[in-house]
């Protein structure tokens, strides 16, 4: 079983949080110690065995890859088989793909020394389940090591240390707007978002934005997906919609126009200058009588490819 994952690896039932914690034994090491998350069974790993093996993998891919995008890093760890939806593998990877970035765009001189440093100095205050226990996610002061030790923080130090602390407490806020439950690959995603533009005011450092997340883990979520009011949930909005109606072969001739998405955009915006009084009230017929025909018949017969649709 891992600690902060969706199930208990050991016999698969869903994970008890407990308000108030309770001593367990590390059913890997022994080692005996207060938890909050275990399983109705009595199955429990401590943080220190919790994605062991996992952290040297993710630990050599960050410092081993080229890309200079940082959400492009954390989408591609993110979605490792071996990732966990939930769990402090999450914060690793967060801190590493912006440490990464930086390292490959090159304006700084970023070490792989540095990076593991970062990483390892999260392990110690990123722990399973303590973003409702504490109020901190394990993300925020993941890439709260990737500045301090860029900018050389620490205790005795001045500004070095508030303009850390400042960055983070900007990440916190964003991702407490994120939660009711919390989700770490939104968390990860709008951490990031805060990190880059801070980037770019403390050094000066363009690292590229995010394209549209479209995010693909919802249905994985053990506390249930946020839904639309997660800036990075798949909306169904009335492009599906259209396109169900659309599907018909007396509809096809309404669709007088695609040539790109801009266009199909235009078609949402601007229906009546497509579809006449009488031919929208032949749709609105249509779609109460759910006469729809299946998606992917009509893409195929319009030549459109259903990759350049986006949802």
């Amino acid at each position: 079983m891992e600690t902060n994952t969706e199930n208990c690896q050991m016999c698969g039932q869903p994970l008890d949080y407990f308000s108030v914690g309770k001593e367990m034994t590390c059913h890997q090491c022994g080692k005996t110690e207060i938890g909050n998350i275990g399983c109705p069974n009595g199955h429990y790993v401590c943080d220190d065995c919790h994605g062991k093996h996992l952290f040297e993998f993710l630990l050599k891919d960050i410092q081993t890859t080229q890309e200079q995008n940082p959400f492009a890093i954390a989408e591609h760890l993110m979605s490792h088989e071996k990732v966990p939806m939930l769990g402090c593998e999450n914060a690793w990877i967060a801190g590493g793909a912006f440490l990464a970035a930086l390292k490959n765009e090159g304006t700084l001189t970023i070490t792989d020394d540095q990076i593991s440093e970062a990483l390892h100095r999260t392990k110690r205050q990123a722990i399973g389940g303590y973003c409702g226990l504490t109020g901190i996610c394990g993300i925020a002061p993941a890439l709260g090591a990737c500045f301090s030790v860029i900018l050389g923080a620490g205790c005795p130090k001045d500004q070095e240390t508030a303009k850390t602390m400042n960055v983070v407490g900007n990440i916190v806020h964003a991702i407490a707007n994120l939660t009711g439950p919390c989700c770490c690959k939104a968390f990860v995603r709008a951490a990031l978002t805060e990190a880059v533009a801070s980037a770019q005011m403390l050094f000066n450092v363009s690292l590229a934005a995010p394209d549209q997340i479209v995010c693909t883990y919802s249905a994985r979520h053990p506390h249930e997906c946020r839904g639309d009011k997660c800036p990075y949930y798949k909306q169904t909005d009335n492009t599906t919609e259209i396109l169900s109606i659309l599907l018909s072969s007396k509809c096809e001739k309404y669709l007088k126009v695609r040539d790109s998405q801009n266009k199909w955009d235009e078609i949402n915006e601007s229906e009546h200058e497509f579809v006449t009084a009488e031919e929208q009230s032949y749709l609105e017929e249509v779609k109460a009588k759910g006469q729809f025909i299946d998606q992917d018949e009509l893409l195929k017969e319009l030549g459109i490819n259903k990759d350049e649709i986006q949802y």
